[in-house]
């Protein structure tokens, strides 16, 4: 009985090693390997062109809609403050932008700068970009709503930028009411006192134009355009 036993078990391990090594390897199942996610890559350099006004911190978003502003509207809120104060955090928290990047800091006259930001699995993003002129009540500069769409590894697309007015403060270039460093003053103010629509800048009055309540001078005033932005897909 026990020989009986012994040679059943015998015989099974005979016939599992005789099945086990009749399966080929195109038997086994193969893994899933789940493909890498695309990354989308852009540079964005930035030229100030002005001769003395610094821009505050660029900011770059990506949105799949919308725009950051419309001449002939009002400002949001979010533009306001980035506007009069150079404060990008209403900006970038806007329920449209799905990525957002910054520079380090004052990008100078005459100076230049690079951002990148970084996307996965989407080339139809829109760009934006928004900058203050810091010597000035509430004028800013950049790109709004660009599309991406056409832009290739290794494309590049340039712009001249001009100066919005965020409408939001009247351009009094009174003490106390630019931030930049001809003033150190006040930066974002909620009440509105201008015509509360974006439009093109008109330009700086400065005191030596003959407007002696502004701390502001000649070497203030800008020519359009006031930057050169060139975007590059690099990833």
């Amino acid at each position: 009985m026990v020989n009986s036993k012994i040679k059943l078990a015998l015989l099974a391990s005979t016939l599992s090693a005789a099945f086990l090594s009749g399966c080929s390897d195109d038997d086994k199942v193969a893994p899933i390997i789940e493909p890498e996610p695309l990354v989308v890559t852009y540079d964005i350099t930035v030229t100030n062109l002005t001769y003395s006004q610094p821009f505050s911190p660029l900011s770059v978003v990506l949105h799949n809609d919308g725009a950051l502003w419309s001449i002939g509207e009002p400002a949001s809120v979010a533009l306001e403050k980035l506007a009069e104060s150079g404060d990008n955090a209403d900006l970038f928290a806007l329920s449209n932008v799905t990525v957002s990047a910054a520079s380090s800091g004052i990008l100078m006259p005459g100076a230049s700068e690079t951002v990148s930001i970084s996307i996965e699995d989407n080339t139809e993003s829109l760009l934006s970009l928004a900058t203050m002129l810091v010597n000035t009540n509430d004028g800013f500069t950049g790109l709004n709503s660009i599309s991406l769409s056409d832009l290739m590894v290794g494309d590049s697309w340039s712009a001249m930028t001009g100066v919005y007015d965020a409408g939001t403060e009247a351009n009094s270039e009174m003490a106390g009411t630019i931030p930049g460093p001809a003033d150190g003053g006040a930066g974002y103010e909620s009440a509105r006192d201008d015509s509360d629509m974006v439009s093109m800048h008109r330009g700086v009055v400065s005191m030596d134009d003959g407007l002696m309540s502004s701390v502001l001078t000649q070497a203030h005033k800008f020519d359009q355009p006031t930057a050169k932005i060139t975007i590059t897909r690099t990833e």
